[in-house]
């Protein structure tokens, strides 16, 4: 279950993707602590130490995610950042210990993206996702000047090498987010690329499920890979058709391998406007 103190997405300065990514567990985590530092006391004049305490929150769950990601660095040295990341939220589950789906703690209703992420971290999955989205450095300066001008870039980058001519707010995320308001527009085209991090000769057919208020066409449907590290790229068009006003909604594309080996999530929100 999502904590009900945990935040929220996504996030009202990037809306245009979806937030948070991941999920770990954050709740009653029994962890080594400071001998120094209390963990209670007895009135007002007594002090209870212990080299270790019960934490709630974001700490105990940060702290699975870096070691997972630890793991799959050692595992995969060559990986970048981006497609380490991708490598835990594509597989994460949408399950709990009870094998029921995920609740939000706020309404305890089935936790959506905004509330989960892409779902409960599994480490063993993430060290063989089958397909990865990788980005560069470039790819989040072109994000950033969708929103930002070149002086701003510069002073965040601290260089004069990136120019901004080509300002994208369509990241290479394994996610979807279509926002609608009187001001935006009902239909959004993405991009994304994929790379191969599975074997050689392998082919990935999409399966879609969508919400009601939602369509959406992905081209072309099979992902054909002679080659491990091969990059294929494919495009995904959604379209707002109105109802279920003010509520947010969410469903799934999915890369299914032909033999069954990898599936590969990728979530596709759809939210009233609530940022840029």
């Amino acid at each position: 279950m999502v904590m009900k103190s945990s935040s929220r997405g996504t996030s009202y300065g990037f809306a245009s993707i979806v937030k948070p990514d991941i999920m770990a567990p954050g709740s009653l985590i029994l962890g080594v602590w400071n001998p120094n530092i209390s963990v209670a006391g007895i009135r007002s004049n007594m002090s209870l130490y212990s080299d270790y305490y019960i934490l709630s929150g974001t700490s105990p769950a940060t702290v699975h995610v870096a070691g997972v990601t630890a793991l799959l660095k050692a595992t995969h040295p060559n990986w970048s950042p981006a497609a380490l990341r991708s490598a835990i939220v594509t597989t994460a589950n949408l399950f709990d210990n009870s094998y029921n789906r995920i609740l939000d703690g706020k309404s305890y209703r089935k936790a959506n993206p905004l509330a989960m992420g892409l779902g409960l971290i599994n480490p063993n999955k993430a060290l063989d996702p089958g397909l990865i989205y990788d980005a560069t450095s470039h790819d989040y300066v072109n994000l950033l000047c969708s929103y930002l001008n070149s002086k701003q870039i510069s002073e965040i980058t601290r260089s004069n090498n990136y120019s901004c001519a080509n300002p994208s707010k369509n990241l290479n995320y394994p996610s979807f987010i279509l926002l609608y308001g009187n001001s935006k527009p009902k239909v959004r085209n993405f991009e994304r690329i994929v790379t191969n991090a599975g074997k050689d000769s392998t082919r990935y057919k999409v399966v879609v499920k969508t919400p009601k208020n939602i369509v959406v066409v992905v081209r072309p449907e099979i992902l054909v890979f002679e080659r491990k590290n091969e990059k294929i790229s494919y495009n995904v068009t959604s379209q707002y058709t109105g109802g279920e006003y003010k509520r947010v909604s969410s469903r799934k594309i999915v890369w299914v391998e032909e033999n069954g080996e990898h599936t590969v999530r990728n979530p596709i929100v759809v939210s009233p406007c609530i940022g840029g």
